[in-house]
């Protein structure tokens, strides 16, 4: 009798319609991910609208011969309509991605049980770490001519056979990047886990770490010459905010020309992955915009690893190997390949003009040297320089106001209409009359642009250098010097020597 009275009380069922109502919001939040609605779904849908585009490129590049039609899937897969425009680099969730496949030229292949290293490695960090990337020439080779023997130096004390196997002998350190959400709560744990991993500023305690980070340099805290699981690493801890505003902005170019290169990540943030994304793209356009009408794929890629350290102070002293950018390119041609095809393929601007590419394993090819050709009308052009990434875009156009001789007032409103929002809505970045000059300045363009990266990496590099003497200490401080000048002195070597080779 109890239980129908209960029931058919007003109390009993509001409380019962009250849990159903919080148990349906439950069921349509974590609903099976093909029953959700993606932002992008519908843009993906529609026709591509001009952005970096005109009818006649169009209809040249489905002429031209170009890589197999599956891997043109692929990327047009990877890179939706509108993908740039209004993104959103604060998400935390992958199914925010513009589709399920975006990024995925961000993904460098490395022999599973290295792979498994670099995670075990991570894993020795009890501090949160959202984003991890392992990067270099301990990660990824590069030509130097150098041949390693087993009596060679090692640096790693006990390196797992993975590592060994993986670096052919073992004589490379690794490289991490550590991205953080709280930079100060990271190192007050890191500390009280590895004091040892710190110079003297550790002792001063997180606050003084933290403000060194972020207040100096690019942003970046690294600890040198540490011992994780018998091999020998640096790690530089940075905060997320950093990382994101870099590779969409470009202000210091810092964390964003080392993404601009292959990386290995270890641990992944869909925010970050957007955002090295646009990053990427910026490198190609930047690069054809130093490059001719017709180049190689190998000046597309040396072009693109040269822009972080045009005005690197650590390449005008013989602290660096004179031959890197060239080494770089040379060693991973497949990785680069791996992470700029889709971006090629994206972009009808540009398009490979050499009839090798029409055969659909041409890629594996490591010996071939692929002619590109890009478009040089104005307009097109200018939409590239509008759509540079936006500290480094407005430095060009400062550059271009002197040059033009533009008065401020009618500068400011070149600016004004140059931003990426207004108080209503996102603007689409289309290049207008300003960018189109820009970009008609065919002889100076180049020059200028060149000026506006080293002025972008010039300081920030050389203080994060400077920085580097208080976080390593004056002895990892002076041994990671001495091993620099061997490298430069070696690379030296190498260069002379295919300079008499060539003239002889």
């Amino acid at each position: 009798m109890a239980l129908p009275k209960l029931a058919s009380s007003r109390g009993f069922r509001s409380v019962v319609a009250g849990h159903g109502f919080f148990l349906g919001q439950a069921a349509w939040h974590y609903r099976p991910q093909c029953l959700q609605v993606r932002q992008l779904a519908s843009q993906a849908t529609q026709e591509k609208q001009t952005s970096d585009t005109s009818p006649s490129l169009s209809s040249s590049r489905s002429q031209s011969p170009t890589a197999s039609s599956a891997s043109s899937d692929s990327a047009n897969q990877s890179m939706p309509s509108g993908w740039e425009d209004d993104p959103d680099y604060n998400i935390t969730d992958f199914s925010r991605l513009p589709n399920k496949n975006f990024g995925y030229n961000q993904e460098m292949k490395v022999a599973d049980d290295f792979k498994r290293v670099l995670r075990s490695v991570r894993s020795q960090f009890r501090a949160p770490i959202r984003y991890c990337v392992a990067y270099g020439s301990g990660v990824f080779s590069q030509a130097s001519g150098h041949v390693a023997k087993a009596s060679d130096y090692s640096p790693h004390p006990n390196p797992p056979e993975a590592v060994q196997r993986w670096q052919k002998g073992g004589h490379k350190i690794i490289d991490f990047l550590f991205g953080v959400s709280y930079t100060q709560h990271w190192h007050d744990l890191n500390l009280r886990q590895h004091r040892d991993h710190y110079s003297f500023l550790g002792g001063l305690g997180s606050n003084v770490v933290s403000h060194v980070q972020d207040d100096f340099g690019a942003g970046v805290y690294f600890n040198p010459y540490i011992t994780v699981n018998g091999i020998m690493i640096k790690y530089g801890v940075v905060n997320l905010d950093t990382i994101r505003t870099d590779l969409t902005e470009w202000n210091t170019l810092y964390i964003a020309g080392r993404m601009q290169k292959p990386v290995k990540i270890v641990t992944d943030d869909p925010g970050v992955k957007l955002a090295n994304q646009v990053n990427l793209m910026g490198a190609v356009r930047t690069a054809l915009l130093l490059l001719p009408e017709t180049f190689t794929e190998t000046q597309l890629y040396t072009a693109i690893a040269g822009i972080s350290y045009m005005g690197d102070p650590r390449m005008s002293l013989p602290t660096e190997n004179p031959c890197k950018v060239s080494n770089i390119v040379t060693a991973q041609l497949a990785n680069f390949r791996t992470l700029y095809d889709p971006l090629i393929t994206d972009l009808p601007n540009l398009h490979y003009s050499d009839p090798a590419c029409a055969q659909p394993d041409w890629k594996a090819d490591l010996a071939a040297n692929a002619r590109l050709t890009q478009s040089m009308d104005p307009k097109m052009r200018g939409n590239m320089v509008r759509r540079l990434p936006k500290a480094f875009r407005q430095k060009l156009y400062y550059q271009y106001q002197a040059k033009f001789q533009i008065p401020g007032s009618a500068f400011d409103s070149i600016i004004e209409h140059a931003r990426d929002e207004d108080a209503t809505s996102f603007r689409r970045r289309e290049g207008g009359a300003f960018e189109q000059r820009i970009a008609a300045d065919v002889d100076g363009l180049g020059d200028v642009v060149r000026g506006v990266i080293r002025s972008t990496v010039k300081w920030p590099s050389t203080t994060q250098s400077l920085k580097g003497l208080l976080t390593g200490g004056p002895r990892k401080s002076w041994r990671y010097l001495t091993e620099k000048w061997t490298r430069s002195r070696e690379g030296g070597a190498v260069a002379d020597k295919g300079m008499k080779e060539k003239k002889a």
